[in-house]
């Protein structure tokens, strides 16, 4: 007796320790997407209206194409965590505004869908459907967050081409 007592207590400390494993991943998953999510909105406010249409290479996006490559996946990855289908097409924000004056509060409405996703994710390691296949919440917020900061990089590169200090190499 004393024995499935001793066991049944390391299987709640193990329970437990994992529980809190996991809520540790979410929460540095979300506070990632936050950090991410700033520097994106002030990289955005900083670039000049008219530098919107702005590519270091014909090959590559406009400044203007990828932030709104950004406001669309946080669409297209936050939906699924949320239950909730993509409402428009793949690339809807990146095929129709060009302006900063409209990306701007566009990018900030497709974070904010988003930060409700981070908020709100209950179980996440759920599986939600993904395309033709199925993916964890926690796995599709973990990609927004990588993807996020992945096309961060990339418009440090256009900022840094015109002469304009990206958000995360301001002075403190």
């Amino acid at each position: 007796m004393a024995g499935m007592k001793a066991a049944a207590c390391l299987v709640l400390m193990f329970a437990a320790a994992a529980h809190a494993q996991q809520e540790r991943a979410v929460s540095e998953s979300v506070a990632d997407f936050r950090s991410v999510r700033d520097l994106i909105v002030r990289a955005a406010e900083k670039m000049p209206e008219t530098e919107y249409g702005f590519r270091p290479v014909a090959e590559v996006r406009s400044f203007a194409q990828q932030i709104a490559h950004i406001a669309d996946d946080q669409y297209n990855l936050c939906a699924p965590v949320k239950g909730q289908p993509r409402k428009d097409a793949y690339r809807a924000i990146e095929n129709s505004l060009k302006t900063k004056s409209e990306l701007v509060p566009e990018l900030k409405r497709a974070f904010a869908y988003c930060d409700a996703a981070y908020e709100a994710i209950g179980a996440p390691f759920a599986v939600v459907p993904f395309g033709n296949s199925t993916r964890t919440k926690f796995s599709m917020l973990n990609w927004n967050v990588w993807h996020t900061w992945e096309h961060y990089g990339n418009i440090v590169v256009y900022l840094r081409v015109k002469g304009i200090i990206p958000p995360s190499s301001e002075k403190r």
